[in-house]
């Protein structure tokens, strides 16, 4: 399988975890950590569910894979997450020294790039754009349902 399918494949997982926060009235949001071929790690936005404004997706599939590996540190693994990261998310990643990020859909107005883009480890990679339109119309329904 080239890479473009995998990232595909691993994609369409953390769209799962943005349609489970969407099911819960949640910005649908959602993202895996995947290292060797399998899933460590998911979640999925429950700021609103936790009250907590820390509870991001990437925030929970980060946490996850620490776990599941059992140390901080998530060197050789690949965050797929439906939506640019945050800038608060991008430094999580960054300690976590995460060696690529992929994300769906860019955010010029929340993403971190908008603030830096140094942020992340310096070994880290990124891929953007990888099912973007799915990723997209997932929040622009959303935010045109809170319109309504």
């Amino acid at each position: 399988m080239e890479q473009q399918q995998i990232d595909e494949k691993f994609m369409r997982l953390a769209l799962n975890e943005a349609r489970k926060a969407l099911d819960q009235q949640e910005v649908p949001i959602g993202a895996v950590v995947v290292a060797d071929g399998a899933v460590i790690g998911r979640g999925h936005n429950l700021v609103e569910t936790l009250a907590d404004p820390t509870a991001h997706a990437e925030m929970q599939a980060l946490t996850a894979a620490a776990s599941t590996l059992g140390g901080k540190y998530l060197q050789k693994c690949t965050l797929y997450v439906t939506v640019e990261p945050c800038i608060m998310c991008a430094g999580a990643i960054g300690w976590a020294q995460v060696s690529r990020v992929v994300w769906g859909a860019d955010d010029p107005k929340k993403g971190y790039r908008r603030y830096s883009e140094t942020v992340f480890h310096p070994k880290t990679t990124v891929t953007r754009g990888i099912l973007a339109a799915e990723c997209e119309s997932l929040m622009t329904a959303f935010f045109a349902g809170l319109r309504n």
